[in-house]
């Protein structure tokens, strides 16, 4: 099936078109959203219907509960991270790229507290999971999975840096755990950092994927702009 351009793909009208996800692209084969931070890309024990998962069925359906239309999760975000998220639109795109997934190129902005001594490096450790579901580094490879991020300061203050992450592996809160554990956590992650007052939110934001069109091999990148919050936190 050959993928439409964004001006000849008919997408559904706007009263079918989800709240907290602005659609970045759309054809036959892939759909690629915008998370709000604050929406899970998919249900859990106490969420059900709010979720990028299932608005984004909703959205391809037209509303229609009976259409066979739907999406395929292919990665995740963070509730609390905003940013590009990449969803399959049959299961041959979704085994695509997941089996490709590792060697698309992902960015991320942060905000972190203090100062990271080496303005760029790359964070390698094994990373395991408790019983409370929380991320730490162990030095067992046995123990742990594999996980890489590259970091490159792009701003300092007295407070904050602002830095841009290369995920070189996708492990869950493989950033956070990092960087947390650099003694630089994210800003407003309660899980994995401080309990500050006057942070809005998590200050971690997907900004650009890079991937082969699961039917066209084309080379596609999507890219969001540095969230204008992050600026003024760096700027406080």
């Amino acid at each position: 099936m050959t993928p439409l351009s964004p001006e000849k793909f008919k997408s559904p009208p706007k009263k079918y078109h989800p709240k907290g996800l602005a659609i970045l692209y759309e054809d036959r084969d892939i759909l690629v959203v915008n998370k709000a931070s604050g929406l899970l890309t998919v249900s859990n024990d106490k969420v059900r219907e709010n979720t990028a998962y299932y608005l984004l069925n909703t959205y391809v359906r037209k509303g229609n509960q009976k259409s066979r239309n739907r999406v395929f999760i292919v990665h995740r975000l963070d509730r609390d991270t905003s940013g590009v998220i990449v969803f399959a639109k049959n299961e041959k795109a979704k085994h695509y790229l997941q089996e490709e997934w590792q060697g698309f190129a992902k960015k991320y902005y942060a905000v972190v507290h203090g100062k990271l001594p080496e303005k760029e490096g790359v964070i390698t450790s094994y990373l395991a999971e408790n019983r409370a579901y929380k991320i730490y580094s162990v030095d067992d490879p046995e123990k742990g999975k594999l996980a890489r991020t590259g970091y490159k300061v792009l701003k300092e203050s007295e407070k904050y840096s602002l830095l841009e992450i290369d995920l070189l592996t996708g492990r869950k809160n493989q950033i956070r755990v990092h960087l947390s554990e650099k003694g630089c956590p994210v800003a407003g992650d309660k899980k994995y950092g401080k309990n500050e007052k006057g942070i809005k939110r998590l200050t971690l934001h997907a900004a650009s994927i890079t991937i082969l069109h699961p039917y066209t091999k084309e080379k596609m990148t999507f890219k969001l702009k540095l969230p204008a919050y992050f600026k003024s936190v760096v700027n406080s």
